[in-house]
């Protein structure tokens, strides 16, 4: 059910010391405005409190409303007090009740500082709800969501797919968005077509990670790929994206050349990597989720340390080249320089850049890391002629004035990770 909590701390409260001290004072100021504002009193306690001496000590007050409720506690002491007001609208949008009646509290108060704070909770009359990720401890982002589609639990991760007014279909792990299918293409072509495009001739291909198909689907645009070997840790991902987000994947993850392997990114990397007669690959992915989740969860922590970087170099058939995200240069700008200088302690050539993915809310970072290839040196006329001769079709993002500007980084971006003097760690 859709509601409204509006909070506001109050500090240098410059009404009468009366009003903090005396529960009935109190009690007048608080149910004139709340009947004021047109919300309607079911209950009420107002506690007084008294210091060891036996002298006032704030009031704690509570009203039940047939909207939800009201709650404030005032700190004499510091002439302080906090304002909790909380509505449902089931029934009808009682928001600007809410916010009228805080507004006249606050002013009744005086404060000489206050914060307010606004937080919509669960859905509007049609069920859908506004889902925030937090991109770091003090901002998120997010849009409104329908009712999910799919909610599980698998053995690996929380899985949410919803449809959202300007997103379509979305997908969500352990509570990150991930994908989406009226954005992806910001994301996917701009993680496969730079490295694709400077490789001659990619054959053979591995993505970690990568589940909803998205990535695959994008390699298959380039005619020269016998094989990608698809290593998702989590069936279920693949499943519901086959089910769901056929506007994402296209078909790819049923298509003949794509080989699927359900197993942990880190252990099959380390595997082919100790494997001298097995397969090398012209180009490796890291379509991973982050290394730690809006919700804590780590499950791809492995698969950004500096032995992981190493074994995926191993892993690499001469020319080849690696891909992987570094996360938003503004908002994660540690983890963006960290992995940039794991992968320049591993490559000769590693070639950061960035783009907007509106999904995420944020500007992205990634990279191209190779010790033959370098993106960056790819001429405007190559990119043209090898995205005709392979006739790479409907692309929504990448063409051959793109190339060459996802390399432009601002100074801040370029700053970042540009040289080894840090701990990398493992």
């Amino acid at each position: 059910m859709q509601g409204l909590h509006l909070t506001a701390d109050c500090h240098d409260c410059r009404c009468s010391t009366d009003l903090l001290l005396d529960p009935e004072q109190l009690r007048q100021l608080v149910v004139a405005q709340t009947i004021g504002a047109g919300l309607t009193i079911v209950g009420e306690k107002f506690h007084p409190f008294q210091a060891a001496d036996g002298s006032a000590a704030g009031v704690t007050c509570a009203l039940l409303l047939a909207e939800s409720h009201l709650a404030i506690h005032t700190w004499p002491e510091r002439r302080a007090v906090t304002l909790d007001v909380y509505v449902c609208n089931y029934t009808e949008d009682n928001s600007a009740k809410a916010s009228g009646l805080l507004d006249t509290l606050i002013a009744a108060f005086a404060p000489a500082q206050w914060q307010t704070h606004r937080l919509q909770r669960g859905g509007d009359a049609s069920g859908h709800t506004l889902a925030l990720e937090q991109l770091t401890p003090h901002t998120a982002y997010g849009t409104r969501l329908a009712p999910p589609l799919v909610q599980t639990q698998s053995p690996f991760q929380r899985i949410e797919i919803a449809d959202s007014a300007e997103f379509g279909k979305v997908m969500r792990l352990d509570g990150a968005y991930m994908t989406s299918e009226r954005d992806e293409f910001f994301y996917h072509e701009c993680l496969v077509h730079p490295a694709a495009i400077t490789h001659p001739q990619p054959r053979r291909a591995l993505i970690v990670g990568g589940g909803d198909g998205g990535s695959s689907e994008e390699l298959l645009k380039h005619p020269s790929i016998e094989e990608i070997t698809l290593c998702e840790i989590d069936p279920e991902v693949i499943e519901l994206a086959r089910r769901h987000l056929q506007k994402i994947h296209r078909g790819a993850l049923d298509e003949p050349r794509v080989r699927h392997v359900a197993q942990d990114g880190f252990a099959f990397v380390q595997q082919a990597a100790r494997d001298a007669a097995g397969p090398r690959y012209d180009l490796i992915l890291l379509d991973l989720t982050d290394p730690q989740t809006a919700d804590g969860s780590a499950l791809a922590a492995d698969c950004y340390t500096l032995e992981f970087l190493q074994a995926c170099k191993a892993a690499l058939a001469p020319g080849g080249a690696l891909v992987m995200h570094l996360g938003s240069p503004f908002h994660h700008p540690q983890r963006f320089g960290l992995l940039r200088q794991r992968l320049n302690a591993s490559f000769r050539h590693v070639a950061p850049y960035t783009a907007y993915v509106p999904l995420y809310g944020a500007l992205w970072g990634m990279a191209v890391a190779s010790d033959s290839i370098d993106p960056r040196d790819v001429e405007r006329n190559t990119v043209t002629a090898r995205l005709q001769d392979r006739a790479v079709g409907e692309l929504q993002y990448y063409n051959a004035d793109v190339h060459p500007a996802l390399f432009a980084l601002p100074n801040f971006v370029q700053n970042l990770g540009a040289h080894l003097g840090t701990y990398l760690g493992t």
